[in-house]
């Protein structure tokens, strides 16, 4: 079993070799990372051009995982995605096999997912929740760890189809990119306008020791008081009527305190502290609660109705 410090290690060694394809960005990296400890999902949404893709290939190319690409359009079918039955002539009598999809890779990036109709997306769902699909009579496990993580560009929303609420809360997080500060704008241009060549990217971590990393998350302590403060948070979404018309559900306390717990992690704490949770909260909050009228009327976003909850 993986050591605490060994893992912060590690750790360290995978945020070195992402500074090497992504400039800046720390926050979402750090965050898109902790998803990855805590064994689940996440929606990115930013704008085009902002390296959503680049991010995502460069973490499963670090882990040394099978990465696959989906790309979100209306005429996506759920056979796209879960993989279907053919007919094989090879052994000299024809017979269905199933030849599988894009979804049986251990990273999963569905690219622009809410272009996809809601059939083809909730063909996503028993693969998240369930780590393992259903075609036909036949139900197909996941190899693991199996992540997917989805984004969203938040301009065009003409042909999209918005993710139903059911869909949402099986993601952890919602982590938004950022445009980049001039000084990083300028680092990007020098590292890619300028040579061909990029630095070779090492494979820090595999499947064993991520697993292993995830158990570390699950053992972590967590005092009583921390644990009731987290889900104190979480209900508070359901009683701030005058703000939130739908609060989040008993899963958004669950990963608040996974988050919590991960984070601890990768600062070398070997205990969860109070601003773990209102860290964690943001990304685990701002896409499970609904704003009312009142709210969207003053112009508030879920962060900063998040904000005057903590």
């Amino acid at each position: 079993m993986i050591t605490l410090e060994a893992a912060q290690r590690k750790t360290d060694e995978v945020f070195k070799e992402i500074s090497k394809v992504i400039i800046g960005q720390q926050q979402p990296m750090r965050q898109m990372f902790i998803a990855l400890l805590c064994n689940s999902h996440v929606i990115l949404e930013s704008y085009p051009g902002l390296a959503k893709t680049t991010a995502i290939k460069t973490l499963a190319e670090i882990m040394d995982l099978s990465f696959s690409r989906i790309q979100g359009t209306p005429d996506l079918l759920p056979a796209d995605v879960t993989g279907t039955y053919i007919i094989d002539e090879s052994k000299g009598k024809k017979q269905f096999e199933f030849q599988e999809g894009p979804l049986f890779a251990n990273m999963v990036l569905v690219d622009e997912i809410n272009r996809a109709t809601p059939k083809t997306q909730a063909a996503t769902l028993e693969a998240m929740q369930e780590k393992q699909v259903t075609v036909g009579n036949a139900t197909y496990l996941l190899d693991q760890p199996f992540f997917v993580l989805a984004t969203e560009n938040p301009i065009e929303q003409e042909g999209t189809f918005p993710l139903p609420e059911a869909q949402t809360d099986r993601f952890l997080f919602k982590i938004l990119l950022g445009y980049p500060t001039f000084e990083e704008e300028m680092q990007i241009v020098s590292k890619y306008a300028e040579t061909a060549q990029q630095q070779p990217l090492r494979k820090v971590l595999n499947k064993t020791t991520l697993q292993e990393m995830q158990k570390l998350v699950l053992e972590m302590p967590i005092a009583t008081d921390i644990k009731k403060y987290a889900v104190e948070v979480v209900t508070k979404t359901r009683k701030k009527n005058e703000l939130i018309e739908y609060g989040a559900s008993p899963r958004a306390s669950i990963g608040l305190i996974l988050a919590a717990k991960a984070n601890a992690l990768l600062e070398g704490r070997k205990y969860v502290s109070k601003k773990d949770v209102a860290d964690m909260a943001y990304p685990v909050l701002r896409h499970r609660i609904v704003l009312n009228f009142e709210a969207e009327r003053k112009g508030m976003t879920p962060d900063q109705v998040i904000e005057r909850l903590l």
